[in-house]
């Protein structure tokens, strides 16, 4: 089972999301908070492995409530918007989160998106991968190219590979089938690059490797 948290100040969206979640046989909604400065603690109790959460809410955003939650052993965080792409999206995507989607996603897709973070892949298309690296190619491009020129350089070629096909948009079957390997293989792949990296957010190493490649 997956086992999902939901982090939004308004009570009828979290039923809502709730009620479509719970409809999935292998997702397991687990606990409900009102606001940004619940999420922590609803992590703490209920250690779930997905936290749906809004960006805009009281007392504490999405934002900084994904960055306290954010680590080795943190939930994957899908965050929630009314707009596609715009500055909040980037800061979450910045704090550790692993993807967005729209408040009005149809509920199928919703479902996907969960067990897709759930499994270690990122939400965003390659589309908006791409639109998320052309945000900030404008600025600092030299700076950001040594620096992840010299982060990518601790990889090991086959690694770099693996890298360059996570800044494609390619999910851990699609690395798999592209490289000639399993899809365990792929993530044992992706867990030696994390921690050569320090990081464990999919959307930064696919920026990481394209600013390499500025």
């Amino acid at each position: 089972m997956i086992r999902v948290a939901l982090v939004d100040d308004d009570a009828l969206v979290r039923a809502g999301l709730g009620t479509i979640l719970s409809s999935a046989e292998d997702i397991e909604v687990v606990g409900e908070g009102a606001d940004g400065a619940e999420a922590a603690d609803l992590v703490r109790r209920t250690r779930p492995d997905v936290v749906v959460m809004d960006i805009r809410m009281p007392r504490m955003d999405g934002i900084e409530a994904t960055r306290l939650i954010a680590g080795d052993d943190a939930p994957r965080v899908l965050v929630l918007t009314t707009f596609q792409l715009d500055e909040h999206v980037f800061a979450a995507i910045e704090a550790g989160a692993s993807g967005f989607l729209l408040k009005d996603t149809p509920p199928t897709e919703l479902i996907d998106a969960v067990r897709i973070v759930a499994a270690g892949d990122a939400m965003l298309s390659p589309a908006h991968t791409r639109a998320l690296i052309e945000r900030f190619a404008d600025s600092g491009r030299e700076h950001r190219r040594d620096a992840a020129q010299s982060l990518l350089d601790e990889l090991s070629p086959r690694e770099r590979e693996v890298a360059s096909a996570v800044a494609e948009g390619l999910s851990n079957a699609d690395i798999g089938a592209l490289l000639f390997c399993s899809e365990a293989t792929v993530k044992t792949y992706l867990t030696r690059i994390f921690a050569k990296l320090g990081d464990t957010n999919r959307v930064r190493l696919a920026l990481l490797v394209r600013d390499a490649e500025t």
